[in-house]
């Protein structure tokens, strides 16, 4: 029987063994953050798999659109502790706290977004992602309506649902791999640690 490591249940390839565009994004992270994360030394076992997972990923977390950064890591944060993901919560809990700048907020986000001290639009974004997290979901025309209200367009609804539909795979696929966090995330955002 295989033991398994550190990363994930199913190992991860050497670095050696990389194809060279995901050892260059490997590269590109050890410069900008100092490590590789968790998830990208998960999926390298898979090369398509990881190219297709972070092509959609920067799709939805950096490409062009009304949400701000801070908003969509909310998003990721609420569902993934619906979900109870370790790994997204805890990696994407200190995206939060960087980005939003409130380590106070990212935290109740992490615990209950229900009952954390957000404004208003970020109530009625994480109401509806959640729901898009839910067995079963369905948009209703009254959901839709109540977050053209709160100001949100048609495509920030979008954004919104398909943030929420891709972390829902993302946790489930993270829980079949058994995939564990960097220790580095755990201090970042945190005031002067961070």
């Amino acid at each position: 029987m295989e033991t398994r490591s550190s990363i994930s249940r199913f190992g991860e390839p050497p670095e050696s063994d990389l194809p060279d565009d995901i050892r260059e994004i490997y590269d590109k992270n050890r410069e900008k953050i100092g490590f590789v994360p968790n998830v990208f030394r998960a999926y390298a076992k898979r090369p398509d798999h990881f190219r297709a997972f972070m092509a959609y990923h920067d799709v939805l977390m950096k490409g062009p659109g009304n949400l701000t950064r801070a908003e969509r890591e909310a998003i990721v944060v609420a569902v993934s502790s619906e979900n109870r993901c370790q790994y997204c919560m805890v990696a994407h809990g200190a995206a939060l706290r960087i980005l939003g700048k409130d380590p106070i907020v990212a935290e109740q986000i992490a615990n209950n977004w229900r009952t954390a001290s957000i404004s208003p639009r970020l109530r009625a974004m994480l109401a509806f992602a959640s729901h898009v997290n839910e067995p079963g979901f369905a948009a209703r025309e009254r959901e839709i309506d109540e977050l053209h209200l709160a100001g949100f367009s048609d495509e920030d609804i979008w954004d919104i649902a398909a943030i929420a539909a891709f972390f829902g795979f993302s946790n489930r696929m993270a829980g079949v791999m058994d995939m564990r966090p960097n220790v580095e995330f755990y201090s970042m955002g945190r005031g002067e640690q961070g």
